[in-house]
């Protein structure tokens, strides 16, 4: 009679394996929800999209036309988010979430929104309005020319 082979097929074990592939099924969604954010908006944006140009020291330049009112937009490269509480007062913060760093994900129902752990901040003034977050987005510098909006 032959005995079972007790050795495991492979160089790592059955349990190791198995174990593996639990810890990436778990890790694998919370890396994507800390991953970056988008360019998503609190409406329509009613013009173009993508008029961001990449500057140094987290700046960037978007059209009126690509922030609606009541909303935002984000700009990921530049970990930047700018908004609009009201027509024609635009608002610039900080896309890093102040509870852990994550980038937020979208702007909509007047808040910016960060998926990772469920904290929300006013587009007014940056204030966290829900969540775990107890601090601020930063304020950034915002400068509207004609139909340019520049942040630095």
């Amino acid at each position: 009679m032959t005995e079972p082979d007790s050795t495991p097929s492979t160089p790592l074990g059955r349990r190791t394996m198995l174990r593996s592939a639990a810890v990436g099924g778990v890790a694998l969604p919370l890396l994507a929800a800390c991953g970056g954010g988008s360019d998503t908006s609190g409406g329509s944006s009613g013009g173009s999209s993508g008029g961001a140009s990449q500057g140094s020291g987290g700046g960037g330049t978007i059209t009126t036309s690509d922030v609606p009112v009541g909303g935002g937009k984000i700009l990921t490269a530049q970990q930047v988010v700018v908004t609009q509480p009201t027509k024609g007062d635009f608002k610039a913060f900080t896309a890093i979430c102040t509870h852990q760093g994550c980038t937020v994900a979208n702007v909509t129902g007047g808040t910016i929104n960060c998926t990772c752990h469920g904290s929300q901040f006013s587009i007014k003034d940056g204030s966290p309005t829900s969540g775990p977050a107890q601090s601020a987005l930063a304020s950034k510098k915002v400068s509207v020319e004609g139909d340019q909006i520049s942040v630095s």
